[in-house]
């Protein structure tokens, strides 16, 4: 087993190993990059519709309310200006869902499926959640949601919820007295959810680790030519050399040259020592001959 080969043996082993553990740390931090994200993304979409929300019963119901008196307005309803609103986002965004899922909505399309009712009946459990959150599958893929708990805090809100009699005679007319009512001050109805995709994101990262390992293995094959090529000049050449002077010599061949080298290194040292060797040794032969 000659020395190149155990030198190169040492130095894939010592690079498989370091681009392995690369390989596990970046792909695992470049998930969770995506990960967050995504969460970035989603908070982003809470934050708007509270947004939004907000607007809608400062600004736009005041401004509303004579016409409120001689008709429904749906664009008066915070979460109805919310919703309508985030449903504008651009086609990029078309798998970004914001919807405010209620057990016992006024407006149909409110109603939360199954996997949302699970989350409200959650907050309705547990009083001190803020938020939930998780991963749920779907098909056009992976799912990142955030759900944030809805509360009748201002008992404004009850003159349209709670019984049928005290609602508007314009609002039965829009939705019906079947739904929407019942509700209670303080009480849970339902929950802010927003629903981002991960395949983006995901894919992103993928590309990224793919590019961060290309690059890792053309760095690696960069060293390793440039070190083979280090090895063979500064160190195997040399090394060839007086192995081959060294058994001319061996054999009285005294014709062989000296090294003649400036370096100042092991191999400079070595190169010297060989010199004053051969030198001991022809005049240690040639006081025997005489």
């Amino acid at each position: 087993m000659g020395l190149r080969f155990r030198f190169n043996l040492a130095l894939t082993a010592i690079f498989v190993i370091g681009i392995a553990a690369s390989a596990y740390l970046s792909y695992g931090l470049l998930q969770d990059n995506a990960r967050d994200e995504v969460v970035r993304n989603a908070e982003l979409m809470i934050s708007a519709a509270r947004a939004i929300r907000t607007y809608t019963v400062k600004q736009v119901r005041p401004k509303l309310q004579h016409h409120l008196q001689r008709g429904f307005l749906p664009q008066t309803v915070p979460a109805y200006a919310a919703t309508e609103t985030l449903a504008l986002l651009p086609a990029e965004y078309k798998d970004f869902v914001y919807k405010e899922a209620t057990l016992n909505p006024t407006n149909p399309r409110d109603r939360a499926s199954d996997w949302e009712a699970d989350l409200i009946r959650e907050f309705k459990r547990n009083g001190k959640l803020k938020t939930l959150s998780g991963v749920r599958q779907t098909p056009r893929g992976k799912s990142l949601y955030i759900a944030s708990p809805m509360r009748i805090t201002n008992p404004a809100c009850l003159s349209c919820h709670s019984t049928p009699e005290k609602a508007p005679l314009t609002l039965l007319a829009r939705y019906g007295n079947s739904n929407g009512f019942g509700w209670k001050l303080n009480e849970i109805i339902g929950a802010q959810v927003v629903s981002v995709p991960m395949t983006v994101a995901e894919a992103k990262a993928r590309r990224a680790f793919a590019t961060f390992m290309v690059s890792l293995l053309a760095v690696f094959l960069v060293l390793y030519i440039v070190l083979n090529v280090m090895l063979d000049r500064m160190v195997l050449k040399p090394i060839v050399r007086m192995s081959k002077a060294a058994e001319a010599i061996s054999v009285g061949d005294f014709e062989v040259p000296e090294f003649a080298s400036g370096r100042k290194d092991e191999i400079g040292r070595l190169a010297t020592s060989f010199n004053r060797m051969r030198r001991s040794l022809e005049q240690a032969l040639g006081m025997i001959d005489k």
